[in-house]
Formats: C-alpha cells, structure tokens, sequence
C-alpha cells in the first residue's frame, strides 16, 4: 500500500532496530515510499535494508544511515523504535553504558512524535513516555503481532496505545506496516495487550509441540495427522506454521525463545500488578528456561517441541512428515 505523498513529505521518519522485525518492517516502508534515516547497534543490518531498497526500482523514497540514536532523531519528526527489550530502549532514548551524548533525547525535538514497536512492561513505557513529554515528544505504543511472515507482508497486527490525534498522526505509516490496527486506548494500552498476546503465544505454541509429541509417540501418520487438526477446532497459527518446524526438529529464527521469554516475564509481572496468577504461562515458562540453559535461546519458539523428546526418541529427522 502506498501512503498519502503529502503524508510522507509531513514527516521525516527514523527507524531504530532493524532485526528479525525491524529490517523488514523498515523495507517495507521504503518500498512504499517513505524516506528513512536508519540505524542498528550492529551497523552491518543497515547496509542490507539499504541494498534491498536500492533493488525496488519502483520506490520513490531514499535510505540513509545514520551514527547513533541521536543523529536519526536530529532528522526526524516521527521516530520508530524496534529493539529487543526494556533496557535497549532505553540505552536508546536516554543513554547508556557512558553513550548518553549519542542518546536520541539529545536529537529529538519539540512536536516530534514516538512510536515504540518493541514489546517492553507497560511501566517502562510510561516512565520513558514521561520522560520525553518533558521535551515536547508525544508516545505512541505500538508493540506487532504476527511474527517474521507478517513482518516481511507487511500483515501485522499493530496494537495501539496513545491520544487518537498520534495515532491519526501516524497512520499511514502504520498501513503499510500492518493489516490491522487496532486502537486499544491509552497510552501503555498496546503494551498491556501484547502482553496478553504472548500468554495466547506460549499456551498455542505449548499444546502444538505436546499435542505432537503424543501423536508421534502414538505412531499416527504425522502430515496426515496436522493436515486434519488444522481444518478442525484444534486449527491455530502455531499449528499451521510451526508444526513443520516441531516435526522436523529443526527451528530456523521466527521469534527467538530467550525473547518470548522475556515477554512471558513482562505477562507475568503485568497479570500480577492486577493480582491475577497466570498457571499455565509460569509452566510454560520453566520450559522455556530449560531450553534456554541447554542452549537453544537464540532458536524459534517453536524449539519448545525439543522439551517433549525423551532422550530414546529418534533424531529429528525421522519426525520429518
């Protein structure tokens, strides 16, 4: 989808965080026409969104990187953050480990607008928030949903915290990155939602990898077994796009473990501020842990079908559908 062209000459955008995420939301943008000021901590991830740019003879928008935080900000009147964690963004905005002159605080300017796609605790969100406002920069939280397919879509779902007049603000930018975008209240709102979107993630991506394990221990035809769940009531995004991966035991990076884990942490923390227990996202986090000790943090979620392979069970490649 191509943007309003008067939108896009409204506002300079800046980009931070071009991971498994960021880089193809970012590309996305290009594509679409919207000129971006890019920087990533490792500097190589900009020359690939660059160089795929460069390939779409069709987009009317130019890259450019940029050294620091604070030198994208300088260009920007909207800003969109893609990191990993609370403590990144942060180190970003505010500055950290003795960078605090590179911080995008020292570049950001009155009017200019935020929009956080990290999945970060709603407290951090208001507290950074809080701290921008004092510099005249509004906040939206706009943490997405729909893993690295979506991303590289440009099919996510962006859950939006903030005024409605950012939101408005933001939106065509916001189209070509997600197929839907739902406005679900105040500031803090998007990422109290994200949060409940990754307790569904553990619980869906849990019950695929046990549900899989029994029918192989069963001795079930394995692809006609998933073929048959996903036309049922059993049918959800993790069966359909991880089920292949659980089977084959092998987890090419989606969205890493050790990050979905630090989620579930924010869940848990957030379902606790309002005295909720949340039983099944703690057990499925003690999985998650475990694997993360045996060293496999930096796979796919879907590595939680590892936890469910006795040590006589056959090597991954005989759960090959």
């Amino acid at each position: 989808m191509r943007p309003d062209p008067a939108a896009i000459g409204r506002d300079a955008i800046g980009f931070i965080g071009l991971g498994a995420l960021g880089a193809p939301m970012a590309a996305n943008l290009l594509k679409a026409g919207f000129p971006l000021t890019l920087h990533n901590r490792s500097r190589q991830r900009e020359a690939v969104v660059l160089q795929e740019a460069a390939s779409h003879s069709d987009s009317h928008a130019h890259a450019i990187s940029a050294d620091s935080p604070a030198a994208v900000a300088r260009g920007s009147s909207i800003l969109c953050l893609c990191l990993s964690d609370d403590a990144a963004v942060e180190a970003v905005l505010l500055g950290g480990d003795g960078a605090a002159i590179d911080a995008a605080i020292h570049g950001l300017q009155p009017g200019s607008l935020l929009i956080d796609f990290s999945t970060i605790s709603p407290a951090t969100t208001h507290r950074l928030a809080e701290r921008l406002a004092q510099a005249g920069v509004a906040w939206l939280d706009a943490p997405v949903t729909g893993g690295t397919e979506g991303a590289r879509a440009g099919t996510l779902s962006v859950l939006v915290g903030g005024e409605a007049a950012d939101l408005q603000r933001a939106r065509p930018l916001l189209e070509v990155i997600g197929s839907r975008i739902t406005h679900l209240g105040s500031l803090g709102a998007g990422q109290q939602a994200k949060a409940v979107n990754q307790v569904l993630v553990a619980g869906s991506y849990g019950a695929v990898a046990e549900a899989l394990a029994l029918g192989h221990r069963l001795g079930l035809p394995m692809a006609q077994l998933v073929e048959a769940l996903q036309a049922g009531a059993a049918g959800s995004w993790a069966l359909t796009h991880r089920s292949g991966h659980m089977l084959e035991g092998n987890h090419p990076l989606g969205f890493r473990l050790a990050l979905h884990r630090k989620d579930l942490a924010i869940a848990m923390e957030t379902a606790a501020a309002v005295e909720l227990d949340l039983p099944l996202s703690r057990r499925i986090a003690q999985l998650e842990d475990e694997l993360i000790a045996r060293g496999h943090g930096d796979e796919d979620v879907s590595a939680l079908a590892r936890w469910f392979r006795a040590a006589g069970d056959p090597p991954p490649t005989q759960y090959q559908p």
